[in-house]
């Protein structure tokens, strides 16, 4: 099986370095486990995923995206907190993920020091930022059902593995999980576009794993 690398995860060797460099503690997280966000560290997830949220004002969760290592987990919330004034929730979405844990003056005095972590954080900071505001736009112009198909696109191109049937997600994700990615209230209303998708043969559901069969047919309401 060969793992889909369409949309694939930016590359931060150069602070993995410099955190293994400076012998970083490295922090061994179970599946479902929150971090502990503060103002004063910064996380780095170094192996596994997580899942990144937004706690509304009203106490809503908003599900935003999954990041999956290496990946300067802090940075990404510090680029939602400044898009949407809301407290950013990050929970461990694999059996484990290792993650470093640095100050934010530590970590920030490094990069003032190299001229290539200042490029990468200004560049993160940038594609990030646009990611998320072209997917505020999809969810705006596509109907339920087209923000359903858009977010499969995306897991498929994040998690998907090449099979002989199609493109197996390789994560666990419920249709609640689905719900709150794409702004919909209820799950049933997941459930029905999801049942329309099997009947199409569009997708398959096979021990709560999903398998694209038609990526040519998510990837329209992605454009």
């Amino acid at each position: 099986m060969k793992r889909i690398t369409g949309v694939s995860n930016m590359c931060c060797d150069g602070v993995i370095q410099c955190l293994e460099k400076e012998k970083v503690s490295i922090l061994i997280k179970d599946r479902h486990t929150c971090l502990d966000l503060n103002d004063s560290n910064m996380y780095i997830l170094k192996k596994g995923i997580v899942k990144v949220s937004l706690i509304m004002q009203d106490e809503r969760e908003f599900n935003i995206t999954y990041l999956q290592g290496p990946d300067v987990v802090s940075l990404y919330c510090d680029c939602l907190t400044e898009f949407r004034k809301c407290l950013p929730k990050i929970r461990i979405e694999s059996e484990q993920a290792e993650l470093y844990c640095i100050s934010k003056e530590k970590f920030y005095k490094r990069v003032n020091e190299d001229a290539n972590l200042q490029n990468y954080v200004s560049t993160y900071y940038r594609n990030r930022l646009k990611l998320a505001i072209t997917r505020e736009q999809v969810m705006i112009m596509n109907s339920k059902a087209g923000a359903v198909c858009s977010w499969l696109y995306r897991l498929a191109s994040l998690f998907g593995i090449q099979t002989q049937k199609g493109i197996f997600i390789d994560l666990q994700v419920t249709n609640e999980d689905i719900a709150n990615f794409c702004g919909i209230t209820t799950r049933n209303s997941v459930n029905r576009v999801i049942r329309g998708l099997k009947e199409k043969h569009i997708i398959q559901v096979k021990n709560n794993r999903i398998i694209v069969l038609d990526m040519d047919y998510l990837k329209q309401f992605t454009e």
